[in-house]
């Protein structure tokens, strides 16, 4: 007779198998107080059960276990970290051990993604079967939030599989298929439909009664590979050590500590490294880095995919076809991820012929992932059938959506800019794509309603993940659904914004590139410049971002706000504008892909600064405290980012949040430049604005969202 307690149900078979199925409160199985007590329970049952034979772990849900619970592990109170270390040490751990000990084996049977501490309760199995499905994934991903596995995850793996095949996984956070698992060694077996798993694990207990033993609990175990000792091992951990340290420049301390916590693995015994592996996973659970990072890439990230941002009450669509004016790089590019995605596309140009060429390269987009074998021929024609060229003059028939990717031209000012280049079906949703300039002029310049929507594929950055919707004063609700709604649909993150000058992720990230520019015109060394928007951990610096946007591009944006009355923006990017004018009339440089701006960029090797670069601006006798330049280039950005969110350009934090990470390159240790003010501090925050506004100018002053937060006693969520 099956019996339920706290979210574990109990059932014995007539041959002594217990099968223990998570179905725990909520939509997932995750590591929370029901959990642990539902834990210490089955310990404790299995420990005493009459005429046991073997266990069997299955769930209930769609997915095996989703790991630790989050909200929970973000909300540890400082001071706390030696109570969570006993709560995971004597909670967790210790009724993993009692489980993987008892004298009968335990088979997990796994329906549905087992990750962090899913995986972890497959390891304390003797034998692992998992269904082999597209949705049922393995893996430690800890690392991604800023932590590392800490229920056993670390030492079991490394004691498994040796360090050379398990430190990968805690390291790069790797979600693999179960055929994949199989492989590594981690899944034992794969059945094809979810009815065989019980039967499957219930059929190795019955075969294998005495296979109950875990490797690392008989005499004569070793980790696979060798252990400390071995000075393959020592290269090994000395080589990951530098790898890391290189590419987190020490600001991201989960890999070190991971790095760390393997060391210890392979030199003390497995009880003394479970205990080892819980105080890492502990000291990083209190870090500000992990906060941010949880609060960011898990809640945030999240609700953006739930459609918490979304507008409410109105049906989610698909959108059957689309219609793109213009094949130049940015149509065809959207023609392509459209396309990718299953949605046809009509395709528009001036003429036939041009558009039968732009779909072309558009559909030459797939020959990278075509050379590795991640996709075949077969994929690359159903993409030539799903792209439709269209001249100029005919309609677009049958289309959900026709986005408009005409330039945003000069020639604004006699408002003679392109208009949609034919008639579409009235029940269509004109779309128009800027990256700076206004929805609101742009849509009279091309006679559209002002009911018309915005949409920014942020082309200057490359293929982010991130595409902004710029929603209009009248644009209804309706449409921004249809339009975010797409989005997803394509597989891209949506980010709802206000019309303004440069929207959201444009306005923020030119603020970086005037920074940098004023750092340059003030004197400062360019490779210093660059080397401390690195240290705090940017992508790369303000003037190679400002080669990838093109120095010709800032001198046309400028004469185009200009040209339509916008003398300025809401923040004064004026120098950086000077300087682009001064790259391109004076040495004929616009940009990265117009031969070199700020740096060169040789046919082989590396990009290197323009040698005349420091002549032309660098002035010997500057000197500048290095964390100065750091904050007022990373200040120059968060301040930015909290005065959209002021203005109400930007909608909510989250969003604010997310753009910052994924399309303008914020360090990934602060969460997204909102969040960095609440980790950092409000009132330290303040103090330092006023520091930097008085030796650096009045952009340096707190936004006042930040001194009414602190008066409220609030902070920046939502």
């Amino acid at each position: 007779m099956a019996e339920k307690y706290n979210g574990f149900i109990f059932d014995k078979d007539e041959q002594g198998i217990v099968t223990i199925t998570m179905d725990m409160d909520g939509p997932v199985n995750s590591m929370n107080a029901q959990f642990r007590a539902a834990l210490k329970e089955t310990a404790d049952r299995l420990e005493e059960e009459p005429g046991l034979t073997g266990v069997v772990f299955a769930s209930a849900k769609s997915t095996f276990f989703a790991g630790g619970d989050l909200i929970e592990l973000s909300n540890v109170p400082e001071g706390m970290e030696e109570q969570q270390y006993r709560m995971i040490e004597d909670d967790v751990k210790a009724h993993f051990r009692r489980i993987e000990k008892l004298p009968v084996p335990v088979v997990a049977a796994i329906n549905g993604a087992a990750l962090g501490g899913g995986l972890e309760i497959c390891l304390i199995c003797n034998y692992r079967i998992a269904l082999n499905r597209p949705e049922v994934q393995l893996g430690l991903p800890e690392v991604t939030l800023g932590l590392l596995p800490g229920g056993g995850g670390m030492v079991r793996t490394i004691h498994m599989l040796g360090l050379e095949k398990a430190l990968p996984l805690a390291l790069q956070g790797t979600r693999m298929a179960a055929a994949k698992a199989c492989d590594l060694g981690l899944v034992d077996a794969l059945v094809d439909e979810p009815v065989e798993l019980i039967a499957a694990a219930k059929a190795y207990i019955q075969a294998n009664p005495q296979s109950w033993a875990q490797p690392w609990d008989r005499i004569d175990h070793h980790i696979p590979g060798g252990d400390i000792a071995n000075p393959e091992i020592q290269q090994l951990l000395m080589a990951a050590s530098t790898r890391v340290l290189q590419e987190t420049r020490g600001l991201l301390p989960a890999p070190q500590r991971i790095i760390s916590v393997a060391t210890e693995i392979v030199t003390v015994d497995f009880e003394t490294a479970q205990h080892i592996e819980t105080r890492g996973l502990t000291n990083l659970i209190m870090t500000p880095h992990a906060k941010n990072i949880i609060t960011a890439m898990f809640f945030q990230m999240n609700a953006i995919k739930s459609g918490k941002y979304r507008p409410r009450d109105i049906t989610k669509s698909k959108v059957a076809r689309v219609g793109v004016v213009g094949a130049g790089r940015l149509g065809q590019a959207i023609a392509y991820i459209s396309a990718v995605n299953g949605v046809e596309v009509v395709l528009q140009a001036s003429s036939l012929a041009e558009a039968e060429s732009a779909r072309l390269a558009s559909v030459a987009n797939i020959d990278p992932a075509l050379a590795k074998g991640l996709k075949t021929e077969a994929d690359k024609t159903k993409l030539v059938e799903l792209i439709l060229p269209l001249s100029e003059g005919q309609p677009f028939i049958d289309c959900d959506l026709v986005i408009d990717t005409n330039a945003e031209a000069i020639t604004l000012k006699t408002k003679a800019a392109a208009v949609l280049a034919s008639p579409s079906d009235s029940t269509a949703i004109n779309v128009v794509n800027s990256s700076t300039l206004p929805l609101a002029q742009l849509a009279e310049a091309r006679g559209l309603s002002e009911e018309v929507i915005g949409i920014n594929f942020l082309p200057l950055l490359g293929n982010t993940p991130v595409v902004e919707i710029i929603c209009g004063q009248n644009t209804p609700e309706k449409t921004i659904a249809k339009v975010y709604d797409f989005v997803k649909q394509i597989r891209k993150t949506p980010i709802v914004v206000n019309d303004s000058p440069g929207f959201f992720i444009d306005r923020v990230l030119s603020s970086y590139l005037d920074e940098g520019a004023r750092l340059l015109t003030e004197g400062t060394q360019p490779i210093l410049i660059e080397e401390m928007a690195k240290a705090f951990g940017m992508t790369d610096g303000p003037l190679a971002y400002q080669d990838e946007v093109g120095q010709e591009f800032t001198r046309n944006l400028a004469a185009a706000e200009q040209a339509l009355g916008l003398s300025a923006w809401v923040s004064d990017n004026s120098i950086s504008k000077a300087v682009s004018e001064r790259m391109v009339t004076d040495y004929s440089r616009g940009g990265r892909h117009l031969g070199g701006g700020f740096y060169d960029y040789p046919e082989q090797g590396e990009k290197q600064l323009w040698p005349q670069l420091g002549e032309l601006f660098f002035t010997p006798q500057l000197s500048m405290a290095e964390q100065d330049i750091k904050d007022r280039l990373l200040f120059r950005l968060v301040i930015e980012a909290l005065k959209c969110l002021q203005e109400g350009v930007l909608r909510s934090v989250g969003e604010g949040n997310i753009a910052s990470l994924l399309a303008i390159g914020a360090p990934h240790w602060t969460g997204g430049f909102l969040q960095f003010v609440n980790t950092y501090g409000l009132e330290k925050f303040i103090l330092r604005c006023d520091q930097l506004a008085t030796l650096f100018g009045d952009r340096f002053k707190t936004p006042e969202i930040v001194l009414e937060k602190l008066k409220a006693g609030a902070s920046f969520i939502d």
